[in-house]
């Protein structure tokens, strides 16, 4: 997996390699509101993950996800650091969890 030194350069590499959907994330599940798509914990798989901390404001810390629905939806979910974790479902607390081996 690449490691990048920022959100944005993350983001744009992510996008030429076919994850073009921009993923918003509910308590129950994922959604992709241009496509009318909504994805449950176990209709999509994570990718990838990429953190990023803030080097001044642990504020502007923030977690990447590579999402694959597996049928041909591919995109990104933006979270900032811990935000909704006391809001997610257990369901999505589990598929979103952060391998403390891949963090950046």
């Amino acid at each position: 997996m690449k490691n990048f030194e920022t959100l944005s350069e993350a983001i744009s590499d992510l996008k030429k390699r076919g994850y073009v959907s921009d993923f918003n994330l509910h308590p129950e599940w994922i959604e992709c509101p241009p496509m009318n798509v909504k994805l449950g914990p176990t209709d999509f798989h994570v990718d990838e993950v990429h953190r990023f901390e803030g080097a001044t404001d642990p504020d502007d810390s923030a977690v990447l996800y590579a999402i694959n629905s597996g049928k041909g939806v591919k995109g990104i979910l933006v979270d900032a650091y811990g935000a909704y974790s006391g809001s997610l479902s257990p369901e999505m607390i589990d598929r979103l969890k952060i391998d403390r081996n891949t963090d950046h």
